[in-house]
C-alpha cells in the first residue's frame, strides 16, 4: 500500500503543451522538502499535453495523470482531481502559474496552525479593460446577492482532508467550488498575494465562459433573483395603477388627454420585458433542477496513469 503523502496538488490542464516545462520546474522548486504528489487532470486537451504529462509521470513517481473523456470544464476537472487526491491536505491551483506555487509553504504553515481551509486571496490581478470591469462587477453583485457570506476568491486554496471528503461527497452538478468551499464551513483563513501574468499560452476563459460561470455562482447560492422578480412585479403593478389613476383624474377634471399609440406601446413593451426577464430567471433555476434530476456524472475518467492498483 502506498504511503499517504502530506500534500496533494491538483492541477487541471487544457492545451498547456507549451508551458508544461515551466510548470514542472516551478513545482519541483516550490515543493522541495515537502512530501507531495502531483495530480494533473487532463480536461480533454487536443495537443500533446497528456503525452508530455505521462512522460513526466514515468520519470517522477510522485506525479499522476487523470485523463477525462472530453472537455468538461475547469471546475469539473478539479472535482475529478479531488476525488483521486490522496494527501492529508490538498492544494488546487491553475496551470497558468498566475497563482504562484512558491506560496505553498505559507499555505501549509497556516494549515499546520489548525486552519482547515487556507485560501489564496488576490490583492491585485493582471486583467485589464472589459474583463477587469466585468470581474469587479461580478464580485460586488455576487456578494450582494448571496444568501450567506461567501468571499469572492478563486480556485487557489489548500484544504484539509476532512474538507475535501465533504466536497467530493456533495452531489450537485453545478459546482461553483469557491462557493461550496465556503458553504461546507470549517476553520478558514486567507493568505494574500499579488496575482501574476500568465506564463505563456492563451487563457481558456472567454467572456462567454466567464458569464456562464458567474451565472452558475449566482443561481447556485442565491434566491434573491427570484425575490427580485416578484418585487419588480409589485413595482410595475403599482406604477401601472398610478398611471391609470392619473388618467381617470384627468378625465374627471375634463382635461383633454391626447390619444395615441406611444403610451400603449411603451407600456406593453415595458411589461413584456419585465415578464421575459422573470421567465428567464425562472428558467435558469428550472434548468439547474433539470440537471440535478438527470443524475448524470459531472465528469468521466477515461484513464489514469500510472494505472490504479486494484485491491
Amino acid at each position: 500500500m502506498k504511503q499517504i503523502p502530506e500534500l496533494s496538488v491538483v492541477i487541471p490542464v487544457y492545451n498547456e503543451e507549451e508551458i508544461l516545462g515551466v510548470i514542472f520546474a516551478r513545482l519541483e522548486k516550490a515543493l522541495a522538502g515537502i512530501d507531495y504528489e502531483l495530480v494533473f487532470v487532463n480536461d480533454g486537451s487536443k495537443d500533446r499535453t497528456a503525452e508530455l504529462i505521462e512522460a513526466y509521470c514515468r520519470k517522477d513517481p510522485r506525479a499522476r495523470l487523470i485523463e477525462l473523456s472530453r472537455n468538461f470544464g475547469q471546475y469539473f476537472a478539479v472535482s475529478a482531481g479531488l476525488s483521486r487526491a490522496r494527501g492529508k491536505a490538498v492544494l488546487t491551483m491553475d496551470a497558468d502559474l498566475q497563482d504562484p506555487p512558491e506560496l505553498v509553504a505559507e499555505l501549509l504553515k497556516k494549515w499546520k496552525e489548525g486552519y482547515q481551509v487556507v485560501i489564496g486571496a488576490r490583492k491585485t490581478r493582471p486583467e485589464r479593460g472589459l474583463k477587469k470591469l466585468g470581474l469587479q462587477l461580478f464580485n460586488k453583485l455576487f456578494i450582494w446577492l448571496c444568501d450567506f457570506p461567501i468571499p469572492v476568491r478563486g480556485g487557489f486554496a489548500l484544504m484539509d482532508r476532512m474538507v475535501v471528503d465533504q466536497l467530493v461527497a456533495l452531489p450537485e452538478k453545478h459546482r461553483y467550488l469557491p462557493g461550496l468551499r465556503s458553504w461546507v464551513g470549517f476553520k478558514q483563513t486567507e493568505v494574500w498575494y499579488d496575482r501574476e501574468e500568465r506564463v505563456g499560452g492563451e487563457t481558456k476563459w472567454s467572456i462567454y465562459k466567464l458569464t456562464a460561470y458567474a451565472l452558475d455562482a449566482i443561481f447556485s447560492f442565491s434566491h434573491k433573483p427570484l425575490q427580485l422578480t416578484w418585487v419588480s412585479g409589485l413595482v410595475v403593478s403599482a406604477l401601472c395603477f398610478l398611471y391609470g389613476l392619473s388618467l381617470l383624474v384627468l378625465r374627471l377634471l375634463h382635461i383633454a388627454v391626447v390619444p395615441g399609440f406611444t403610451t400603449v406601446a411603451v407600456s406593453l413593451f415595458f411589461l413584456g420585458g419585465v415578464q421575459l426577464i422573470a421567465i428567464g430567471i425562472l428558467g435558469e433555476y428550472l434548468a439547474r433542477v433539470y440537471d440535478e434530476v438527470k443524475q448524470r456524472p459531472t465528469f468521466i475518467i477515461k484513464r489514469e496513469f500510472p494505472p490504479v492498483e486494484k485491491a
